[in-house]
């Protein structure tokens, strides 16, 4: 009775260590204005080799931001991979002017946008996390978590989106180039309230991702993050790439869950509408015709 008590204990330790949280907290640094604590994180990543390509400080949230950085293996490796691992290419780091610091968890995110392609990249990934981790420090996860074998076919309940849901496609043009023109264009003109936070463009393999701030008073980030959990501001920005001639953006009923795994039923259902609101923004800035306009 004994050994079978011991095997049920390590089949559950086993079943845990299986399971990824989104977020990793960094060692805490002092309290102070905002843009100095973004200046700081900055400094502690650019030693570690990352290059920073963005800061989104979301209106309406007063006292958070994130960073967007990118490696240049894992560009190498996004770049290798190709199409819609693109969406992969920005590490996001959380600040808040309380000192808090969090990461994205590369391991959780890179298995959810890599899907089948994660083992090619693995050894970037590891190293994305080894240097996140002596650049900031690492300390409990948190944020929900998913198990490790359920994050390539990921989906927060039966009958929602997968990354691959065909309503992620918002647009097409007549070439990569026009695509990217026109989200750039749009993010220029604020088309939907939105503001760029960070480009990556590949050129020689078609693929590009933009961060995009939405900030309409209405129905902007700050309306459903609020509302959600604004401790995760390593899931942000929201992204829109592109992939030969076609602009995409996964649909916030898969992009909201993966970043906030432990959302209830009660709290997705609060914001219902969030994931049309999000579509219609963006449909906006890749060039396409939202619902209702």
């Amino acid at each position: 009775m004994k050994k079978l008590l011991l095997w049920c204990v390590l089949l559950c330790g086993a079943q845990v260590a299986l399971a990824l949280t989104p977020y990793l907290m960094a060692t805490p640094i002092p309290p102070a204005d905002l843009a100095v604590q973004l200046a700081l994180v900055q400094k502690k990543l650019q030693a570690e080799g990352f290059t920073i390509v963005g800061k989104h400080t979301p209106k309406g949230i007063a006292g958070h931001a994130s960073l967007v950085a990118t490696d240049p293996a894992v560009l190498e490796a996004v770049r290798g991979l190709g199409g819609s691992a693109v969406v992969a290419a920005g590490i996001r780091v959380g600040v808040l002017s309380d000192g808090t610091v969090s990461y994205m968890n590369p391991d959780y995110w890179y298995r959810a946008y890599l899907r089948g392609q994660f083992k090619s990249a693995q050894p970037s990934v590891k190293s994305v996390q080894t240097r996140l981790t002596k650049a900031l420090g690492e300390g409990a996860g948190f944020g929900g978590d998913v198990p490790e074998a359920d994050l390539a076919n990921y989906r927060y309940m039966f009958g929602m989106e997968r990354f691959d849901s065909p309503n992620s496609e918002l647009s097409s043009h007549a070439s990569f180039e026009d695509a990217v023109k026109a989200v750039q264009d749009n993010l220029t003109n604020g088309v939907g309230k939105t503001q760029k936070v960070y480009e990556v463009i590949l050129p020689e393999s078609k693929q590009a991702v933009f961060g995009v701030a939405m900030n309409d008073s209405a129905d902007g980030e700050h309306a459903w993050v609020n509302k959600i959990g604004a401790d995760h501001m390593a899931g942000m920005p929201y992204e829109i790439f592109i992939v030969g001639n076609k602009v995409y953006a996964l649909y916030a009923r898969y992009r909201i869950a993966l970043a906030w795994p432990a959302l209830g039923m009660g709290q997705f259902m609060g914001i219902i509408n969030t994931p049309e609101a999000i579509r219609n923004t963006l449909t906006r800035v890749a060039g396409g015709t939202a619902q209702g306009k």
